[in-house]
């Protein structure tokens, strides 16, 4: 017997008695790997699928939306809401639909909505663009104080000049003259200086208020 298959042999016997010893960990850890791939596939797979499905019902959405119809609006955005509140289409129905909802007479739907945002949706920009909502329908309702809660929740900065422009909306409905202007005056501070409509509109607002009044 030559060398080369007396090494062979012992390499064969070798490997014989590994995989006696291992072979059913090498076995278990590759089950392990081919479930923990076809899971991964599979969440993949529902993932788009519930993408594609949401898609479609925020279009219809949309298409109410657009012809001012509530109910099919509010039933397109409750089945997003509902079964594909995880995709990216849930937060952006809610607001369309909110919206919707307060145009046609239905603040406490839209409000609902308005608050699913705020709780759920990822996005802190959406999150901030809810609050604002709610708070403006708040105050239609002359509910001022919840109106001015909603508002307390620290935004992204890019938000800080309309949330103080409400805060100051807000406190002249309730009479607090000073406070308000202190609200417009923080707004101006702080917003765009490319925002030239706004500027403008805040400095009306404390035109109105008197700059010289206390």
């Amino acid at each position: 017997m030559s060398t080369y298959d007396l090494e062979e042999q012992e390499q064969i016997a070798t490997l014989k008695s590994w995989w006696k010893e291992h072979g059913n960990l090498v076995l278990g850890a590759v089950t392990v790997a081919l479930a923990v791939f076809a899971a991964w596939n599979g969440w993949k797979w529902h993932v788009r699928t519930q993408a594609v499905q949401a898609a479609a019902l925020y279009e219809t959405l949309q298409k109410a939306a657009r012809v001012g119809d509530a109910k099919s609006a509010r039933d397109a955005a409750g089945t997003i809401l509902e079964k594909y509140s995880s995709t990216t289409y849930a937060p952006l129905a809610a607001l369309i639909s909110a919206k919707v909802s307060y145009q046609t007479g239905d603040p406490k739907t839209a409000k609902a909505q308005l608050q699913w945002v705020v709780q759920n949706a990822k996005s802190e920009e959406l999150r901030a663009v809810a609050r604002l909502r709610l708070a403006s329908v708040l105050l239609d309702e002359n509910a001022y104080d919840d109106a001015l809660k909603t508002l307390e929740s620290k935004p992204s900065s890019a938000f800080d000049a309309l949330t103080l422009s409400l805060k100051g909306d807000i406190l002249v409905a309730q009479k607090k003259t000073a406070e308000a202007r202190s609200a417009y005056r923080s707004a101006l501070e702080k917003i765009d200086p490319k925002d030239v409509s706004m500027r403008e509109s805040l400095r009306l607002k404390l035109d109105t208020l008197g700059e010289s009044q206390g």
